[in-house]
Parts: C-alpha cells; structure tokens; sequence
C-alpha cells in the first residue's frame, strides 16, 4: 500500500508479459506493458496521491494485482480541471489465478470507501464476468453503449507492412532527433486536453521499456511536429505497442496517421519485434480511430466491457 514505484510497475508489467505470451485476450488492455508505463509515468506526479495499489503473489511470484483510482480534482495549466467523480480500478490476474480477482475485488470496496466503483472486464474472460456480475457489479450501459467511452485493444501480426508514403515535404522524426520540450508540444498540440509537462515526460523517458528511437514523429515543411506515437517494445514476447497515437488537427485527413503506423511498424520489427498490439475507442459512435487502425492491418482481439458498482 506505498507509494506505486518503479519496482511495483515492473512486477506488474512482468505479469503483463506472461499473461502476453499464454493468452492475449486475457489481457486488459490498461495492464499491458507499455499502458502501465505510459499512464503510471505520466501521471505520477499529478495523481500518485490518489492512487492505491496491493500485489498478490503465489509460490512467490506476482499472480495478481490491483491499482484503484481514487476520485479527484486537479488543475490543469490552461485553468480547467482534470477530474473524476467515481473510482476506478485497474487490474490483471494471471490466467491460471482467475478466483484471485475475488480478493481483488475486496480490496476495492475497502479502498473505495463510499465512492461509486468502476472496472473492466474482458469480452472474453468469462470467469471475470462471472466474479464481478457475483460482487454487484452490473454491465455500465452509458460507458458501454453505441456512444460510449469502452475501449478495444487490436493486434497485427509484423508482416506484409505495407512502405509508408507521405506528402511531399513531410518527414520522419524520432525523440532522437528533437528537444524533449518539442515532443512534449507535439503531444500537447495532438491531444489538446492533455496535461503532459516536461517534468512527466522525463519520468516517461526512464520508465522501461521507453526508447527514444522507438518514439516517432512526423515533422511538416514548415518544421512542425505534426503526428507523433509512443512505441512500447517488450523484447521478452516479441510484441511492441502503440500508445499513444495522435496528429495535430491542422494537419489531420492527409494520411499521416496511416504513414506514421506504417512506419512504426517497420521499426518494430526491426526491433525484434513480430507482434503490434494498440487500443482504441471501440464504440460504433466513435469510428475515427478505430478505422484509422483497421486500415493498417490490425483487427480486434477483445474489447472492454465496463462495469459499475454504485456506493452504498
């Protein structure tokens, strides 16, 4: 229950790498290698304070674990606030453990207190369906509906990756190449919601597995940074990650999108890599994403199904 370092990140992300390599669809799609690293590194600074966490582990080894956002409100810099009224727990159980979500689950309604409680399942666990359906929990017909916020992770095998073409003058960049203050602008201008600092993309830089030479921008004529994607690659599985993946909007509908995953994909497996995995909004009233990535290869390997519990 201290603080969430890099040594508990690790272990967590180590079971992310089994569960990885016996069954894929098993895996949530915020416990994956690079999602833990990119969310925990981000938002570290800004949200540590309302994070909760507790390992289990069997014969020794981490079999499950369990990582509760508590409700907050936080300010961004532009003078909005970065909120969340409900708690929400992240979580991975290994295959072989599924009756460990129960004491996961436990947990949760200790740590959450009189908030209501959010989760995920996969379309695909049965067994977890089961346990949460058994804890009260009940299918979230808004976060899960036609429009809602539910995400589906997508996988590609790394062949017959089409060259990337783009327009004239535009260019492929790495995290190598630019400032770390323009690959932060790049992000900021992309999403521009975000909150990301300077101070949380260095955190991000030292957190495994992030390399520089596997985050790729796309620069315009004019010099700016118009797309850029995180690639997350775990060795291990031979798998890599995109997240995240966005363009700036003045340079949207010009097929950088498509360049920029193309090309990352070739950096991949280059890298070793012979597996891309990548999550999206799922729901058919948020298609962007969603064809962006099918129009490159990928095709769904299991979706969230989100799941509500409202306090007492």
């Amino acid at each position: 229950m201290d603080d969430l370092g890099p040594t508990e990140l690790r272990l967590m992300q180590g079971l992310a790498q089994r569960v990885t390599a016996s069954r894929p669809e098993l895996l949530n799609a915020d416990a994956t290698v690079g999602e833990l690293a990119w969310v925990w590194a981000k938002d570290f600074d800004a949200l540590g304070r309302f994070w909760r966490h507790r390992l289990w582990f069997v014969d020794g080894r981490l079999a499950a674990w369990g990582w509760v956002h508590l409700p907050y409100r936080v300010p961004r810099g532009d003078g909005t606030f970065r909120e969340a009224e409900a708690a929400n727990l992240i979580w991975q159980a290994h295959p072989d453990q599924p009756k460990l979500l129960t004491g996961i689950l436990d947990w949760y309604d200790e740590v959450a207190g009189g908030a209501d409680r959010l989760l995920t399942v996969q379309s695909a666990d049965g067994p977890a369906q089961a346990a949460v359906a058994a804890r009260g929990y009940a299918f979230d017909a808004e976060a899960g509906g036609d429009d809602g916020s539910w995400v589906q992770f997508n996988a590609r095998a790394l062949t017959d990756v089409p060259d990337p073409v783009l327009p004239e003058g535009f260019r492929f960049r790495t995290a190598v190449d630019v400032p770390a203050a323009d690959a932060v602008k790049a992000h900021r201008d992309a999403w521009q919601s975000a909150s990301l600092t300077e101070a949380a993309f260095a955190r991000v830089q030292r957190t495994w597995p992030y390399r520089a030479d596997l985050h790729v921008l796309i620069a315009a004529p004019d010099g700016t940074l118009a797309a850029t994607a995180i690639i997350w690659l775990d060795e291990a599985t031979q798998t890599a990650e995109f997240e995240p993946v966005g363009t700036h909007p003045d340079f949207r509908r010009r097929g950088l999108g498509t360049a920029l995953q193309l090309h990352g994909m070739h950096l991949a497996r280059a890298a070793g890599a012979n597996r891309m995995l990548v999550a999206c909004l799922g729901a058919p009233a948020h298609p962007a994403a969603r064809t962006l990535y099918h129009g490159v290869g990928f095709r769904e390997l299991t979706h969230d199904l989100p799941q509500i519990k409202p306090a007492r």
